[in-house]
C-alpha cells in the first residue's frame, strides 16, 4: 500500500485549440467497473500499450499499437471500454498521451503507480497463473513481442490485489489479446455526430443505432452489442460467417422463436463467473453469504444453457454451429453434477429477506455434511421458539400480532393503532402509519440466538460451498466460453430480429459500395410518413462525390444514412435496402456538426478546421470521410478557397469521401476532375417560383437551380421590391460565372481523360462479374454506343472553340488546382490518356470486384442472370 502513490483527481477538462475532440456521450450498457493500465514508448515512435480489467466480467483486454501523433488509436480505443479508473506510471504526469486523454475523457480518475509495478516479467508471471490453460501458450506468444502491453498487464493486476484488495482465481481470467488492425476505426466526434450509441438530443431516446439494433435479451448480447458498434470488424471472414447466421436464424422461423425463448431471462453469466472467481484478500461474513448466492446463480446460468442447446438443432450455418457445441450437455455436465451433489434440488434464488436468509441456510443438502445438520436444527429451533413467544403474547394481551422480519432488526412484532394502552412489555416501540413496530426482551434474546445458529450454518456451509467454488473453477473456462457464445447469438438474434421486421436485406462486401433503394435505418423508424429510398454508388473512379442542394432538401440525411449503413454491415446486420454492396472501411470519420463550442471558446469556423486538421492527420486509404457544409462559419470567398484545399486533400488520400455542400462553384470547380462525381438532392420548383416541394432524392449533377434561396425568401413574405433586387443582383452573378466559364480545350481533353478511365473501370468490373455472355454482349454494346456518343459531343465542342478561337482565360481559383498544368502540356496529356496512364500521385485503379461482385450502372446492380432484353435496354447509363 505505501509503495503506491494515491492520486486519484479528477482531470482537467481545458482544450487545446487545434487537437482536442469532443469526448464520447455514450453511456454504458450495464454499470462497469473497469481499470485500465496505459503505457507508451518514449522517442519518435508512438508505441502505445493498453490494460483493461473488467471487474464485472472478470475479462482482460491488452491491446498495443504504434500510433499517430494525435494518440487516435488509444483515445478511441479508452472510449470504447469507458474505464471508471486510469493507471499512469508516475513519471508520465506531464506525458502528451496523458494530456490527450485528459482533453478528449473528462470522466475517469487517473491515478500515478510507482514506476517498479510495470514489468513484463511480472506480466507473464500474472499471465502463467491466471489465463485459462488452453490460451495460456499463444498469449505468451503474443505478449512476448508487446514489451508495453505486458508492463500494462502487470500494474493494473497489482493495482488491483493492493488497492482494491482483490484477487483471481487460478487459471479463472478471460485474457485477450486485441490487434488494432482487426477493427474499424472510429473518432469519439463521428460516435457522437452519427448518433451510434444515443441520441443527440436526448441521452434517454432509443432514436440512435445501438437503440434501433439493442433487441437483446441479455446483458452479455447488449455489452457485445455496444462493442461491436463502436468497433466494427473489418475481417471479411468473420462478418461473412454473421451473415450466415443472420439468414439461417431469419429463414427459420421455428429455431429463431425458440432462441428468443431461451434467451428470455437468462442471467447475466459473466458477471456471476466474475463473482465466483474472484476472492478477497479479507473473508468477510458478507463475501460468505454472497459465494452462497454466486453458487445457487450460477446453478441457474448451468440449467439454462441446455435450452440454447436444444434451440439450435435445426442450425445449419457455421457460426451457430460452433455455439451449439459449445452448449452441448457434455461441455457444463460435470459443473452441474458438482453443483447437483451439494445444493438442494429446488433451490432458487430469492429477493425478500426472510426467504434470502432460508435460502443461505438450506441450499446445501441434508447429508452432505453432519455438523451442518446439527447446526441447521439448532437454527430450525430458534425460529420456531420466536413464532411461539410472539403466539403467547398475543394470547395473553388480548392483541392481535404479527411477526415480521427484516435484516437490520430480524424478528420483530407489528401491532395495530387503536385505543387500547399498549403493555410495558412492548420496547423499541416507534408508530408506522396504521400500526406499531415493537420488540420484546424475550426476542431480543431469540433474535441473539437465531444469529448465533444463523453464523454457524453460514460457516459451516461456507466449507462445503468454498470447496465446491474450488472444483466449478477449474471448468470456469468452458462456462466463460458459453457466456461469451450466447453473447454472440443474442446479438444475432437481435439483427434477425431488425431484419425481418423491417425488411432488411443482406449485404455483399466486394470493392464498390453499391445501394439501391437505401433507407436512413434511423429516421424510418420516427417518421411517420414512408421514408424516400435513395441510390448511391462509389468506386475508386468515383470515390469523392460532391452532393448538392436546397436547403432541408436531405443531404445530410442521405450521406449520414450511407455511414449507418457501412457500420451496420461490418458489424454482421443486414441493411435497409433492396440491394447493398461495400467495401471494407477501415477508418470512419464524419464533420457534420456545426455549432460553436463555447466551453473550449472556440467558434464555429475554428472547430470545423480544428477537425478537419484531425481528419486529415489520420485519413488512410480505405477509409470513409463525410463533410457537411464546410467553410460556413467564415466569409464566402474564404469559405471556399478552404473548401477546395480541403477538397484536393482529400481525393489525395483515396478514401471515399461525401462532401455536403451549399458552395456550387465548389462542384463546378472539380466537375472535370477524376474521381470526382457531382450529384444533388432534387426539389421541385414552380415556374413562377410561388411553391418548392422537397422530393428528398439523389439526382446526377450539380443542383440546377442557384436561385433556390430566393424562392424559399419568397415563402417568409418578404417585400416583393427586395426579391426583385435579389433576383436580379443573381441574375448577373450568373452572367459573369458562364462568361468566365466557357469550354475550354483543356477541359475537353480533361473530360476525354475522365471517359477513358471511366469506360477502364466499367470493363475491369464486367471481367471480373457474373453476367451470362448474351447479356454481357449486350451490355458492351450499349456501353460502347454510350462512349462513343460521349466523345463525340466532347470532340464537337473542341471543334467549336478551335473554330470560333473564343477559348477563355480562367482565373486559377475556377479551373481547379490541376488544370494549369494541362493547359500548358495538351498535347502530352493526349498521348497519356490513350495510353491509359495515371496521373502521378493517384493511385492506380483496382484491378475489380470479387467473381460474386455485381455489375453496377448507374447505381443499378445486375445481380443474376435473370434480366430480359427490355429490363436490360431500358437502363440508362451516363459515363459523365
Amino acid at each position: 500500500m505505501d509503495s503506491f502513490v494515491p492520486l486519484t483527481s479528477r482531470p482537467s477538462t481545458s482544450r487545446r485549440p487545434g487537437t482536442a475532440r469532443p469526448a464520447t456521450t455514450a453511456t454504458s450498457v450495464a454499470a462497469q467497473d473497469i481499470v485500465c493500465a496505459v503505457s507508451e514508448s518514449r522517442g519518435i515512435s508512438s508505441t502505445v500499450g493498453l490494460a483493461f480489467v473488467n471487474l464485472i466480467t472478470a475479462e482482460v483486454v491488452l491491446c498495443q499499437f504504434c500510433d499517430s501523433p494525435t494518440y487516435l488509436k488509444a483515445v478511441t480505443k479508452i472510449a470504447v471500454f469507458e474505464p471508471s479508473e486510469i493507471l499512469f506510471m508516475n513519471t508520465a504526469n506531464d506525458s502528451k498521451l496523458r494530456r490527450m486523454i485528459q482533453e478528449n475523457l473528462s470522466d475517469p480518475i487517473s491515478t500515478f503507480l510507482d514506476r517498479r509495478y510495470w514489468s513484463d516479467k511480472t506480466g507473464l508471471e500474472y499471465l502463467n497463473r491466471l489465463a485459462f490453460p488452453d490460451d495460456a501458450d499463444s498469449l505468451k506468444l503474443a505478449l512476448g513481442g508487446n514489451y508495453f502491453a505486458a508492463c500494462c498487464f502487470a500494474a493494473v493486476l497489482k493495482y488491483v490485489e493492493s488497492e482494491l484488495q482483490r484477487t483471481f482465481v487460478s487459471h479463472s481470467l478471460r485474457i485477450k489479446f486485441e490487434p488494432s488492425e482487426g477493427s474499424m476505426t472510429i473518432d469519439l466526434q463521428t460516435i457522437v455526430s452519427l448518433e451510434l450509441i444515443q441520441n443527440l438530443n436526448n441521452v434517454k431516446s432509443r432514436d440512435s443505432l445501438y437503440g434501433l439494433l439493442n433487441e437483446t435479451l441479455t446483458p452479455m448480447g447488449a455489452r457485445l452489442l455496444r462493442a461491436t458498434i463502436l468497433q466494427p470488424s473489418v475481417q471479411r471472414v468473420k462478418l461473412t460467417a454473421r451473415y450466415n447466421a443472420v439468414e439461417d436464424l431469419s429463414t427459420k422461423e421455428d429455431m429463431f422463436i425458440s432462441v428468443r425463448e431461451a434467451l428470455k431471462g437468462f442471467i447475466d453469466a459473466d458477471k456471476v463467473l466474475s463473482l465466483v472467481v474472484q476472492v478477497p484478500t479479507k473473508q468477510t461474513i458478507q463475501y460468505v453469504e454472497q459465494s452462497v448466492n454466486n453458487v445457487i446463480m450460477l446453478k441457474t446460468y448451468v440449467s439454462a444453457i441446455n435450452k440454447i442447446h436444444q434451440a439450435l438443432g435445426a442450425a445449419d450455418s457455421e457460426l451457430l454451429m460452433s455455439i451449439r457445441e459449445l452448449c452441448r450437455p457434455a461441455g457444463h455436465r460435470d459443473v452441474e453434477e458438482l453443483i447437483e451433489g451439494v445444493l438442494n434440488e429446488h433451490i432458487t434464488y430469492q429477493s425478500k429477506p426472510l426467504d434470502l436468509r432460508n435460502q443461505r441456510i438450506y441450499c446445501v443438502k441434508a447429508g452432505v455434511n453432519s455438523l451442518l445438520d446439527v447446526a441447521r436444527q439448532t437454527y430450525k429451533e430458534a425460529n420456531a421458539d420466536a413464532a411461539e413467544l410472539i403466539s403467547k403474547l398475543a394470547e395473553t394481551c388480548k392483541i392481535e400480532l404479527d411477526l415480521k422480519y427484516d435484516s437490520a432488526r430480524q424478528y420483530y412484532i407489528s401491532l395495530p393503532c387503536n385505543d387500547m394502552e399498549i403493555p410495558d412489555i412492548f420496547i423499541n416501540l416507534y408508530r408506522k402509519r396504521n400500526h406499531f413496530e415493537c420488540q420484546t426482551l424475550d426476542l431480543l434474546k431469540i433474535n441473539q440466538k437465531i444469529t448465533d445458529a444463523h453464523n454457524e450454518v453460514i460457516g459451516l456451509s461456507d466449507e462445503t460451498i468454498q470447496k465446491l467454488l474450488h472444483d466449478v473453477c477449474s471448468e470456469v473456462s468452458g462456462l466463460f466460453r458459453i457466456s461469451e457464445g450466447i453473447g454472440m447469438l443474442d446479438m444475432l438474434a437481435a439483427f434477425t430480429q431488425l431484419a425481418t421486421s423491417n425488411d432488411y436485406i443482406r449485404p455483399e462486401l466486394t470493392n464498390t459500395l453499391a445501394i439501391k433503394a437505401g433507407r436512413h435505418p434511423i429516421r424510418e423508424q420516427i417518421h411517420a410518413r414512408p421514408f424516400i429510398p435513395n441510390d448511391a454508388y462509389a468506386t475508386p473512379q468515383t470515390r469523392f462525390q460532391i452532393i448538392t442542394g436546397c436547403n432541408m432538401s436531405g443531404k445530410s440525411t442521405y450521406i449520414r444514412s450511407l455511414a449507418l449503413m457501412t457500420v451496420m454491415a461490418q458489424i454482421g446486420c443486414f441493411v435497409p435496402a433492396q440491394y447493398a454492396s461495400f467495401p471494407i472501411v477501415h477508418q470512419l470519420f464524419a464533420r457534420i456538426a456545426t455549432a460553436d463550442d463555447l466551453d473550449a471558446n472556440v467558434s464555429t469556423f475554428a472547430a470545423e478546421m480544428r477537425e478537419m486538421a484531425f481528419i486529415l492527420r489520420n485519413i488512410q486509404a480505405q477509409g470513409m470521410v463525410l463533410v457537411d457544409e464546410l467553410g460556413r462559419g467564415t466569409s464566402t470567398t474564404d469559405g471556399l478557397a478552404i473548401a477546395v484545399a480541403l477538397a484536393e486533400a482529400l481525393l489525395a488520400s483515396n478514401s471515399f469521401v461525401w462532401f455536403a455542400t451549399h458552395f456550387h462553384d465548389l462542384a463546378r470547380i472539380f466537375s472535370e476532375r477524376a474521381g470526382i462525381v457531382n450529384l444533388h438532392l432534387a426539389a421541385d420548383i414552380t415556374p413562377d417560383a410561388a411553391k418548392m416541394t422537397m422530393l428528398y432524392r439523389i439526382a446526377e449533377g450539380p443542383v440546377p437551380d442557384r436561385r433556390y434561396g430566393i424562392t424559399l425568401a419568397k415563402l417568409v413574405d418578404l417585400s416583393p421590391s427586395i426579391l426583385d433586387v435579389a433576383t436580379s443582383v443573381s441574375e448577373a452573378l450568373d452572367g459573369i460565372s458562364q462568361r468566365r466559364n466557357s469550354p475550354s480545350r483543356a477541359i475537353c481533353i480533361a473530360r476525354k481523360r475522365k471517359l477513358l478511365l471511366s469506360l477502364r473501370e466499367q470493363l475491369v468490373i464486367a471481367r471480373e462479374g457474373i453476367m451470362d455472355d448474351d447479356s454481357l454482349r449486350r451490355w458492351l454494346k450499349r456501353l460502347q454506343d454510350q462512349f462513343l456518343a460521349h466523345m463525340a459531343r466532347i470532340d464537337q465542342e473542341s471543334s467549336s472553340i478551335v473554330e470560333t478561337g473564343s477559348e477563355s482565360v480562367h482565373p486559377p481559383q475556377s479551373r481547379g488546382l490541376s488544370l494549369s498544368s494541362e493547359v500548358e502540356q495538351d498535347d502530352l496529356m493526349q498521348e497519356d490518356v490513350m495510353q491509359e496512364d495515371v496521373r502521378p500521385g493517384e493511385e492506380p485503379l483496382p484491378r475489380g470486384n470479387s467473381a460474386s461482385s455485381p455489375i453496377v450502372i448507374d447505381s443499378d446492380p445486375i445481380q443474376d442472370n435473370s434480366n430480359t432484353d427490355s429490363d436490360t435496354d431500358s437502363e440508362e447509363t451516363d459515363l459523365d
